[in-house]
């Protein structure tokens, strides 16, 4: 696997408080805000998220830590991660907010996701801040 990139996301229920004191304190830029998900980046290279618990999705470890892989095919991804006999924790589906991916679980509970961008849906591309680029 070569990720094009790797960024923590934090399952937590203070995620506008998080946002805040990221931008105030570390000039983190919200790139993509819609209430329970938000994206900061600093600088070129360094991303971080936060994610409100979601009533559909299994909170995958305790401390709500996502390690995010964005990959250029997911799809090949999965296949080979799967057939190395890991277990998803999240199936491989294509998501309206921008991308398609999968889930499984490192050994000390850590939820990896695993995903290649795609367009938003018009529901979330309004969620994307002006001078981002929206027709990823």
């Amino acid at each position: 696997m070569h990720p094009s990139s790797l960024s923590p996301c934090i399952t937590t229920a203070r995620v506008e408080e998080s946002r805040d004191f990221y931008v105030k304190h570390f000039s983190a830029k919200v790139t993509f805000d819609c209430g329970w998900y938000v994206n900061l980046e600093f600088g070129n290279s360094a991303s971080l998220q936060f994610m409100a618990p979601q009533p559909d999705q299994p909170l995958c470890n305790p401390a709500g830590l996502t390690y995010n892989f964005c990959v250029a095919d997911v799809d090949a991804e999965y296949c080979l991660l799967i057939s190395s006999g890991l277990a998803t924790i999240m199936p491989l589906e294509d998501h309206p907010w921008g991308d398609r991916g999968f889930a499984v679980q490192d050994p000390n509970g850590v939820a990896l996701y695993i995903y290649s961008e795609r367009p938003p849906s018009p529901e979330f591309k309004q969620y994307y801040q002006s001078g981002v680029d929206n027709d990823r």
